[in-house]
């Protein structure tokens, strides 16, 4: 890649877990996609993206765009390309794009992902990446284009990007560019865990018993304490639970240890799995049942 290493130190982004404390599936367009109502919240473990500036170097302002590089590091790099398919690759190129009208000379780009959330799993861990690498990149470029304009370049990468742009307590409807910023929503200590199992959403979906479900119940302006969180999340499901369950056991066994541990107040299934969470009395109830968990599996505490 050309550009020599600039002196700047890298600008860091995190790119949170994203946790589906309420998934309702409410129908399905003729296009084939689904119509989702969903609760969501941001935090608990993360990736990392990180820009480094390059100097220019001649014959860079005769190419389409600036140089862009991707290295990965981390657990679960292994995992994943680093070639142009990567949605982090992906991300900075659209944002690109839609910067090259402004005129704004755009400094090249190392960047770098350190993968800690496992890949496939529910949580949003590829989206979130793209959507820290918009957020990054807006600010290294000084691009200063909003959250709700970032969600929309977002868009075409995946139905989950727009929501891990905002990076915040929100509900999304839609195919889930719909969404609704929430007031601040109480801190929950939670667990999330994944046994190793890929589970494919496609599958997931297509197991679905039903399609036209009802809708997230009506939300308070503010939910008084974490209790009260919790105990309007028990009026609620994961309508992909139950067939990703069929397709993966093992989700059924997590979710059971989780219910057994001390102190666990809600254990579901995020997303299309196979990642699950339980919010927890306190936070030492949730690390300690984060290392009752067999080792070969992937399992965190934190705060949500």
């Amino acid at each position: 890649m050309a550009g020599a290493f600039s002196s700047a130190d890298p600008l860091r982004e995190t790119a949170p877990a994203k946790i589906n404390l309420a998934l309702h599936v409410t129908g399905r367009r003729t296009d084939g996609y689904h119509l989702i109502d969903t609760l969501v919240v941001h935090g608990v473990a993360a990736d990392e993206v990180r820009a480094l500036p390059l100097a220019a170097e001649p014959g860079d302002g005769e190419r389409e765009g600036p140089p862009i590089a991707l290295t990965l590091t981390g657990r679960f790099a292994a995992g994943l390309d680093a070639g142009p398919d990567n949605l982090v690759l992906r991300a900075a190129h659209l944002l690109e794009r839609e910067a090259r009208g402004t005129g704004r000379p755009l400094a090249p780009v190392a960047l770098t992902l350190d993968k800690r959330l496992p890949i496939a799993s529910g949580i949003g861990g590829g989206s979130s990446d793209a959507a820290a690498t918009l957020r990054l990149l807006n600010r290294l470029w000084r691009l200063d284009l909003s959250p709700a304009r970032l969600a929309e370049i977002a868009l075409p990468l995946g139905a989950d990007l727009p929501m891990c742009v905002h990076g915040v307590p929100l509900r999304a409807r839609g195919i889930g560019e719909t969404i609704d910023l929430l007031p601040a929503i109480p801190s929950l200590p939670m667990v999330l865990v994944n046994p190793g199992v890929a589970v494919a959403t496609p599958a997931v979906f297509r197991a679905l018993e039903r399609r036209d479900n009802p809708g997230l119940p009506t939300l308070p302006d503010r939910f008084r304490d974490g209790g009260d969180l919790v105990a309007r999340l028990a009026a609620t499901r994961n309508d992909l639970e139950a067939p990703a369950v069929l397709l993966a056991p093992v989700i059924g066994e997590v979710l059971a240890r989780l219910r057994a541990a001390a102190g666990c107040r809600l254990a579901r299934m995020s997303g299309s799995g196979a990642t699950c969470f339980a919010v927890f009395d306190t936070a030492e109830d949730a690390g300690v049942a984060a290392a009752a968990m067999p080792a070969e599996w992937w399992a965190v505490a934190g705060v949500s």
